[in-house]
């Protein structure tokens, strides 16, 4: 009878929520939504099945205490004449258990449970996600009001959801915020620890798995799963047979979908009083037979992240399992820049880091970052500043950390004064032509210190994101490469062996343009013939003597207008080729402030004749080699 009242006293609190709020971009009040409301319900039926079991008790107690004051607990009796035997029974259950239990626990769920008060993460901490983050407060929404959705409109509540894209970009970051603000158990589990030893065992983990987010989310009114890396259990079953005999393949994938409808399985309890209601309704007639009613779905959230969604089963999803997919892109420069933010909050940083143009800037030097990258970023920059005996990093613990993660460790090596000159002169030469054509961008690093394979760097980055170039854009990029080349020629009379990875990236760029890009003379695309890629699209290009013609054609002008234009600009060339044998590497600002003494020296106006016949166009560098590095790739 209480618990009829209470039926209906939840029944008319949930009217009170109003359908609307479902789709609103905030989080419901978990306490007031379904989910709330049944953890309330079990709550009190909890209580109420230890009042029953524990009153006869109690009585039993009470009894036996006043008729018999002196009784009391005793210990067991162990038979006289047993104790030479016990070591030797001991050491029999030892060895059994040695053996039976890794058997039995070789089928438990391997997941780890987060209650949501060891989860410090919420969804004020999601940076730079603004769109995916909406789309998965409205999911939470539907899963904390699973059942007004159910019964005032018809649905059927969502039971599982994909999240992919590349790694670091936020996924298990999401999926534990999700679990924090909904305030119910979250189940998180790898791919890898559901694999066995024992044939067999794979698919009893995964059971296992199921039932114990089957029994949390009964017992907590929902619960939330998450699986790393699905795509290790989840792999396409194509052309696999009944799996060739190998488990974690088709037999796992089976098992897997069978275990996402398998929310409306009963519980153990359920199956015992059915059990009886079976056997009692075996003697009763048809129309005395007592009700066996059906059991209630578990309100459970699966989610699955993977960055390899291509390669997961067609069924996986299918509508009913994970029918909704979510993709974690990396950061926009908005988003980066509100990460960046948010992280040198609570790290500690110079005062200079606080300037918005600062924090622009690196914004948009870390182009193709995703959080968790930004967030390693500005650690390696703290280490750089303990390193120099700093208590807080500065911009140029930034970008000392920038490019060793990108390029390596800097490794000083003894040039002779010749070579040191030589790559200091070439270094210079793709500086003075990335500022001559490349108007709206950055200088970021000119160095001459080895790292890795590279004996010197250009790092330069846009003031705008750009995700698209246009054809005189991508001759800048060409006429970029050919700069080292030519400095040298200019003041050495030849070129040394330093020039072959610049000579690569402006032939792959030619190819490109010739071949894929339709910039060209045909409009044919080599990648209709080739598929995909750009080492087919060269090998494409250049094994056709009109495509070999043409790039060599495009790559001898890119030379000659690079040649001109240095011609003009020799001083500025001197002027970075000195600054850089002084002091190695240049910073930033410290780049632009030579090339302003340099062009406003004796030379100025040389240098604007020859600067006001270049395409002056922002361009983005791929590919480069030692000579020039953009933000976020690495040297060939």
């Amino acid at each position: 009878m209480a618990e009829k009242l209470y039926e209906d006293e939840w029944r008319a609190e949930r009217t009170v929520m109003e359908l609307r709020s479902l789709g609103q971009a905030r989080v419901l009040a978990s306490a007031a939504a379904d989910v709330g409301m049944t953890r309330e319900r079990v709550r009190r039926r909890r209580l109420r099945r230890l009042a029953m079991f524990l009153t006869p008790l109690t009585l039993w107690l009470m009894v036996r205490a006043a008729m018999n004051p002196t009784s009391g607990l005793s210990l067991p009796h162990v038979p006289a004449g047993a104790g030479p035997y016990l070591p030797a029974f001991f050491l029999v259950v030892l060895l059994g258990a040695a053996m039976i239990v890794p058997l039995a626990g070789a089928g438990r769920s391997p997941h780890v449970l987060y209650r949501p008060a060891e989860i410090d993460t919420r969804f004020g901490d999601v940076r730079g996600a603004e769109v995916v983050l909406e789309e998965v407060v409205k999911s939470l929404n539907l899963f904390l009001a699973h059942q007004t959705f159910a019964d005032r409109m018809g649905g059927t509540p969502r039971r599982a959801i994909l999240f992919e894209g590349p790694p670091g970009t936020g996924k298990t970051f999401m999926a534990k915020a999700m679990a924090a603000e909904a305030g119910v158990p979250f189940l998180f589990v790898s791919s890898s620890a559901f694999q066995s030893m024992y044939y067999g065992q794979t698919n009893r983990k995964i059971r296992s798995y199921f039932k114990a987010l089957r029994r949390y989310a009964r017992r907590e009114g929902g619960a939330i799963g998450f699986i790393v890396e699905i795509d290790a259990i989840g792999a396409t079953r194509a052309g696999l047979g009944n799996g060739g005999g190998r488990e974690g393949v088709a037999g796992v994938v089976n098992e897997l979908l069978v275990q996402l409808q398998s929310f409306d399985h009963p519980s153990g309890a359920a199956r015992v009083r059915g059990w009886m209601i079976d056997w009692i309704n075996s003697w009763l007639p048809a129309q005395r037979q007592l009700h066996k009613s059906a059991s209630a779905p578990a309100n459970v959230l699966v989610i699955g992240a993977t960055n390899r969604a291509a390669d997961l089963d067609p069924a996986l999803l299918r509508p009913g399992r994970f029918d909704r997919a979510v993709f974690f892109d990396l950061p926009s420069r908005a988003g980066r820049r509100d990460i960046i933010d948010y992280y040198l909050a609570r790290k500690a940083h110079d005062a200079d880091l606080d300037d918005p143009a600062r924090r622009d800037t690196l914004a948009a030097i870390t182009f193709g970052y995703s959080p968790a990258m930004i967030e390693h970023l500005l650690d390696e920059a703290l280490v750089w500043a303990l390193r120099r005996g700093a208590e807080r990093l500065s911009w140029t613990d930034l970008q000392q950390a920038k490019m060793t993660e990108e390029i390596g460790l800097p490794q000083p090596v003894e040039y002779t004064e010749s070579e040191r000159r030589t790559i200091a002169t070439h270094e210079s030469g793709h500086a003075t032509v990335a500022w001559l054509v490349g108007r709206g961008r950055k200088l970021d690093v000119l160095s001459i210190i080895k790292r890795k394979e590279a004996l010197g760097l250009l790092a330069h980055s846009e003031e705008e994101e750009r995700f698209t170039r246009t054809r005189s854009e991508m001759d800048a990029l060409v006429q970029i490469a050919f700069g080292g080349l030519v400095a040298e020629e200019l003041f050495f009379g030849e070129h040394s062996s330093g020039v072959a990875g610049d000579l690569q990236a402006a032939t792959t760029a030619v190819c490109q343009m010739v071949g894929s890009l339709g910039m060209g003379r045909s409009l044919v695309s080599a990648e209709a013939l080739s598929g995909p890629g750009g080492s087919n699209v060269v090998a494409k290009v250049l094994s056709t003597d009109s495509g070999r013609e043409e790039v060599e054609e495009c790559l001898a002008q890119a030379r000659a207008r690079v040649h001109r234009m240095l011609e003009d600009h020799r001083h500025v060339i001197e002027a970075l080729r000195d600054a850089l044998l002084e002091r190695d590497e240049l910073i930033g600002e410290d780049i632009l402030e030579v090339i302003q003494q340099a062009a406003a020296g004796p030379s100025a106006q040389a240098g604007a004749a020859g600067a006001g016949s270049v395409d002056a166009q922002g361009v983005e560098q791929e590919g480069q080699d030692e000579g020039l590095v953009p933000p976020g790739v690495i040297p060939a």
